[in-house]
């Protein structure tokens, strides 16, 4: 089977997700973008990408908490570029609570974005790389997709939910050349966990690297940021012809968080 040409990454304006975009366009790959952000900076990286890499990119602005945008996302992908050949699942927020006092909407948003969302586009899409037989789904979770935090219930159910749903797609997939897999990011150095440096720092009253080094990367041994161009690249190799016989896998990549 060639290489797939085609790519959807949902969240993907920003951080984790424009990275494997990113990647994905470096490859080769017609691109997909999703997200919120402003219109002149979205035009900006999707225009960009199409001229660095000298492929097609799509935008569309779905919000993931509506199933009948998420399917328009997959079916006008399908129409502009033919079909999808690779589904990365990126979308996510995240909110930090004590459970007793955690926003009921708050939890039914994480729930939507970063689990029901994932379900919602897989259907879309399988049911065309099934008939081709071939496809690859790659869901971004987290470390919190195997290891718990407190304060984080919904986010840590999210994602641990969605390690189970793509050892099921897996299962589903594997007899019609349709791998799924996920991948298990710690911390990354993103704008949003940037964004949250200065600000716990004058909280905490601590310097900012004291932050980085005592808060944020105290849960993995490198005392490194994960990149998001590490999470591209190891992206764009589960989509490869090398990784068909790779499914229902969650791959760490988090400095040695899940080993401790």
């Amino acid at each position: 089977m060639s290489k797939p040409l085609n790519a959807v990454i949902t969240g993907s304006t920003s951080g984790i997700g424009l990275g494997v975009a990113t990647a994905f366009a470096a490859e080769g790959y017609n691109v997909t973008l999703n997200g919120f952000g402003d219109a002149g900076e979205i035009e900006g990286i999707r225009s960009g990408l199409e001229d660095k890499y000298g492929v097609k990119v799509l935008y569309n602005g779905a919000d993931m908490t509506k199933p009948e945008e998420i399917r328009e996302l997959i079916a006008e992908t399908q129409t502009a570029f033919g079909q999808v050949d690779v589904l990365v699942n990126n979308a996510g927020i995240q909110h930090v609570s004590p459970i007793e006092d955690f926003p009921e909407g708050k939890w039914d948003a994480i729930i939507a974005i970063n689990l029901s969302s994932s379900f919602h586009t897989i259907k879309a899409a399988f049911g065309g790389m099934k008939a081709r037989g071939h496809g690859r789904i790659i869901n971004i979770a987290s470390a919190h997709g195997l290891v718990a935090s407190p304060f984080k219930s919904a986010y840590v159910a999210a994602k641990h939910g969605i390690v189970g749903l793509t050892k099921t797609v897996a299962l589903e997939g594997a007899e019609h050349g349709v791998t799924c897999n996920a991948i298990c990011p710690g911390y990354v150095k993103t704008p949003l966990v940037e964004a949250q440096i200065p600000d716990t720092a004058k909280a905490r009253n601590m310097t900012e690297e004291d932050v980085v080094q005592k808060v944020i990367l105290e849960a993995q041994p490198t005392k490194k940021f994960v990149t998001v161009e590490q999470v591209g690249a190891l992206a764009v190799f589960l989509a490869s012809d090398n990784a068909a016989s790779i499914t229902g896998a969650a791959y760490q990549i988090d400095g040695g968080w899940v080993a401790k």
